[in-house]
């Protein structure tokens, strides 16, 4: 559960900072669903919007900061 949470916190920092739209963080998670459910494969929200050319690897670890600095 805790990761689930991390993710939707992930998605929600992504959003505030401008990198993606909430339309663009559903959809990823929609995809995370549908994967865990139909291979059992589980790939972070980040790494799906990155996979899609949504956001880049500096930009994830700029989410990533703004989420380890708020814990």
């Amino acid at each position: 559960m805790e990761a689930k949470k991390d993710e939707i916190r992930f998605g929600m920092v992504a959003v505030e900072k401008g990198f993606v739209t909430s339309d663009n963080v559903i959809q990823a998670l929609q995809i995370q669903v549908r994967e865990n459910l139909s291979t059992g494969m589980h790939r972070y929200i980040g790494m799906i919007l990155h996979d899609q050319g949504l956001i880049t690897r500096s930009q994830i670890d700029e989410i990533l900061q703004a989420l380890e600095k708020s814990n």
